[in-house]
């Protein structure tokens, strides 16, 4: 089998068994919802999440915004990179999904790192810019695909100079690169990705990790 890139599945174990060094609360936060969820599929991957922990810890975050919390798994490899004075403010409008998440964060230890913000995560921005709760220093991005172009303008007033954005699903298993794909969600990355292109506010490296990551460093 291959991956929705067509990275053989071979391959993939291979990486996440040499890449990954997976907290025991992150594995029960994976397994059980890949078990029991019938939307695991919006759960990030065990290589994702060392990659995105390492990223935190490459640019020295302290203060984090996440867009998408869903079961935990990303606010959770973050929030174990951080320091002890660290803090993620975390954005979902699902409580069902995010109690889930508490429990994981619990189990870690890392509750006290997690500010959880439940409600549309556009209006939770806009709060945040008029209360002016930045800088930030990294941002995760992985929440409904027609917004993404409004949670990046607003993350990027939150961000410091020399600040991240993680956006994920940027090639949302290839579909930005099939024209005649217009569906919603692929035409809201499509037009993102070119947007981000030519950004000249930000460095940018576009990344094949897991369903492709594009990475936006605010000058």
């Amino acid at each position: 089998m291959k991956s929705a890139l067509g990275i053989p599945s071979a391959i993939e174990d291979y990486v996440k068994k040499f890449g990954v060094r997976e907290h025991p609360a992150l594995r029960r936060c994976r397994e059980e919802t890949q078990a029991n969820n019938p939307a695991a599929r919006m759960q990030i991957g065990e290589d994702q999440g060392a990659f995105m922990g390492l990223l935190a810890k490459l640019v020295g975050a302290v203060r984090c915004v996440e867009v998408g919390v869903f079961t935990g798994y990303s606010s959770l490899a973050v929030a174990l990179a951080l320091p002890d004075n660290g803090r993620i403010v975390a954005l979902d409008i699902s409580k069902t999904f995010t109690d889930t998440a508490r429990g994981y964060w619990d189990e870690a230890g890392m509750s006290r790192k997690i500010d959880l913000r439940i409600g549309p995560a556009l209006d939770s921005l806009d709060a945040m810019i008029a209360k002016g709760e930045g800088p930030f220093d990294m941002a995760f991005i992985d929440a409904d695909k027609p917004n993404y172009d409004g949670y990046y303008e607003r993350v990027l007033k939150l961000l410091r100079p020399g600040g991240l954005i993680v956006l994920d699903n940027m090639l949302w298993s290839g579909k930005v690169a099939d024209p005649s794909d217009q569906s919603e969600d692929t035409v809201a990355i499509r037009a993102l990705n070119e947007k981000i292109h030519g950004d000249e506010r930000v460095d940018i490296a576009f990344a094949t990790v897991a369903d492709g990551i594009m990475l936006a460093r605010k000058k």
